[in-house]
């Protein structure tokens, strides 16, 4: 038998014995009434109690009952407990998701079912161009003003992908951002977005490169074909035919040149960085390049330049010898041919102020103007494509100079005034540098 019941029959007896005491049986069934009814009104205060607590269901400040309410208490008690650890579980999880997505070099976005946002990451902000607290609750029609947006939210149709511009550093160059609509739950959506300018650059960088390659081939090839056309279809003076054959021997050289560049640059981007274990003595390497500077300058021009090394503190670099006389002869050679024949060329290694080292080569040619210097190691970019082609250039000199420097930790520095010349410089790092101990 419980608690409860026994209370309840006790007050009952109790009651019956006063009724009883009175010496009448309707005042011991009033009693025994009045009995029942005192239980009654302080069970129901009890499970008034315990009905405001379980509202509350703060398990820290449980009623003081006994009896059955106190083990219904109890066990309530238990049950808020194991269940509030369980809703700490759980948004600790969900807190973790939410870091995990806010994380994400995605954007991602979700709106309710009037596209209303909801909740958004950084990114998808960022991507967008609104304010992930300020903005919540607002449509994200309004924040995203993009017409192809627009359309693509009327439409209803989001089994493919759109791009829209999102906000760019400068006005004229916006970054663009791929975007798709996934319909969830009750109406609602996640808008997934992604920043796909530098996939754009690349490709059109890919095109941009073909084009150039096909183009730089096809000219040699027209010459080539047209004099290989010539020679066998109409008879020719042995000193035409001499000529003929000079020219196409140019022509067949300008090709090989370009692919022995290409192919420098494939090996240079898919091979790994030199390691710091060979060192190589600077005077060594100055002395080689000078020698086939001098050599070139001879065949291409007339009068020949003045090429001089610069006498400096001698010391020791480190990287691949092989990769650091060919960025050396590419600065060298490219200052033979854009310099006027006769002209002044100095080159040598220096020490910088931060322990680094510097090859430096500096002409007296016709300089470059100021908006051409960002894009001059840029494959096949030309400040004057007639005066590259004239000279034997492939445009992809610089751009073997850049890929060198940065395999070794360095950088391509030019400084250069129109009509004053200019001066290239191929910067080493602290740690690619060693002073030469005299004894």
């Amino acid at each position: 038998m419980t608690r409860r019941a026994i209370e309840l029959l006790l007050l009952v007896a109790l009651g019956a014995v006063w009724g009883w005491a009175n010496d009448a049986t309707a005042w011991t069934f009033a009693g025994a009434l009045v009995g029942a009814l005192i239980w009654s009104i302080f069970d129901g205060l009890r499970a008034r109690s315990v009905l405001r607590w379980l509202n509350k269901a703060d398990a820290s400040r449980s009623p003081r009952v006994s009896g059955t309410w106190g083990e219904l208490v109890e066990r309530s008690r238990k049950l808020i407990k194991k269940l509030e650890k369980k809703a700490q579980n759980s948004d600790a999880r969900l807190e973790d998701f939410l870091a995990a997505i806010q994380a994400s070099p995605n954007g991602v976005v979700l709106l309710d079912s009037a596209g209303r946002i909801e909740w958004s990451n950084l990114t998808a902000a960022a991507h967008l161009g609104f304010d992930p607290q300020r903005d919540l609750g607002q449509y994200v029609r309004n924040m995203v003003r993009a017409p192809a947006f627009t359309a693509y939210m009327a439409g209803g149709d989001f089994s493919y992908e759109i791009q829209i511009d999102g906000p760019g550093v400068r006005p004229s160059q916006p970054a663009k951002i791929s975007l798709q609509i996934h319909p969830y739950g009750k109406k609602r959506k996640l808008v997934l977005t992604r920043d796909v300018t530098a996939v754009q650059l690349a490709e059109a960088m890919r095109r941009d490169f073909v084009a150039n390659v096909s183009h730089e081939i096809r000219t040699p090839l027209t010459v080539l074909s047209g004099f290989v056309e010539t020679m066998q279809s109409i008879p020719l003076e042995e000193d035409d035919r001499a000529r003929y054959l000079g020219l196409m021997s140019q022509q067949a050289q300008r090709m090989q040149t370009l692919v022995s560049d290409l192919l420098t640059l494939s090996r240079l981007e898919g091979s790994p960085a030199p390691g710091p274990g060979e060192w190589i003595d600077s005077e060594e390497l100055l002395t080689h390049v000078i020698q086939e500077a001098q050599g070139l300058t001879q065949a291409i021009a007339q009068p020949p330049h003045e090429i001089r090394a610069m006498a400096a503190a001698s010391f020791w670099v480190s990287g691949a010898k092989t990769e650091l006389l060919s960025a050396m002869s590419n600065l060298l050679s490219n200052a033979v041919r854009y310099t006027p024949g006769g002209g002044r060329i100095e080159a040598g290694w220096r020490l910088r102020p931060d322990g680094g080292g510097e090859f430096f080569v500096t002409d007296t040619g016709p300089g470059i103007a100021a908006e051409h210097l960002p894009r001059l190691t840029e494959r096949f970019y030309r400040v004057d494509r007639s005066r590259s082609r004239e000279t034997g250039g492939t445009g992809l000199g610089l751009a073997i100079v850049k890929h060198v420097a940065q395999r070794h930790g360095g950088q391509v520095e030019v400084q250069s005034t129109p009509g004053q010349g200019s001066t290239f410089q191929v910067v080493l790092p602290a740690s690619r540098v060693r002073e030469r101990v005299t004894g």
